[in-house]
C-alpha cells in the first residue's frame, strides 16, 4: 500500500492493516516458482520424448513430428483430468501445468466434466469453450494475422 493511500485511512483503518499485514500468510514465491519450472519441464520432457517416439518409429521429420506431438499431450492431459490426476498436478506445480498445451487440454475437459449433468449440447458443448474459447480465437486471428504479413513480404520479395 502506498503512502498516499494510508495518509488517507483513520487510525483504526491504519492500525487494521497493519494487525493484517502481521498475520497474513506469505507466500513461499521462490518455492512456487521452482516447482512450477521442474514440473513444466517434465511435461515438456515427456512431450519431447513422444516427439522423438513418433520421430523414431513412424519415420516422421523434426518439423511434422509437431502436430501429432501436440495432439497426444493434449489427449493425455484431458485423460488425466477425466481421473482426477491432472488436478493435484495443477495443485502442487501452478503455472508449470497450466502454460504448456497440456494446460490447453485440462481448461477444455474440465469444463465439459463440470456441466455434463446439464446435458451434452447444452452443458458440454455450450460450455467446453468457454475458457479455452479465447486463447482459439485469438491464436487463429494471430495465425492469419502473421501469415498476412509474411504473404504481403514474400510477394514485394522482402523474405
Amino acid at each position: 500500500m502506498s503512502n498516499n493511500q494510508k495518509k488517507k485511512m483513520t487510525p483504526i483503518q491504519q492500525e487494521y492493516q497493519d494487525f493484517e499485514n502481521e498475520r497474513e500468510t506469505k507466500r513461499p514465491i521462490i518455492g512456487n516458482c521452482v516447482k512450477a519450472f521442474f514440473v513444466g519441464g517434465c511435461i515438456c520432457l515427456v512431450g519431447q520424448g513422444i516427439q522423438m517416439f513418433y520421430i523414431y518409429f513412424f519415420n516422421f521429420t523434426d518439423q511434422t513430428a509437431g502436430n501429432p506431438t501436440v495432439a497426444t499431450l493434449i489427449f493425455i492431459s484431458m485423460l488425466l483430468t477425466g481421473f482426477g490426476f491432472y488436478d493435484r498436478i495443477a495443485q502442487f506445480g501452478g503455472a508449470g501445468s497450466a502454460v504448456p498445451v497440456t494446460g490447453f487440454g485440462n481448461a477444455v475437459i474440465s469444463a465439459a466434466i463440470e456441466h455434463r449433468t446439464e446435458g451434452y449440447v447444452l452443458g458440454v458443448g455450450g460450455n467446453m469453450f468457454k475458457l479455452a474459447g479465447s486463447v482459439i480465437l485469438f491464436g487463429v486471428f494471430a495465425a492469419f494475422v502473421i501469415a498476412t504479413i509474411k504473404t504481403i513480404l514474400i510477394q514485394w520479395g522482402g523474405l
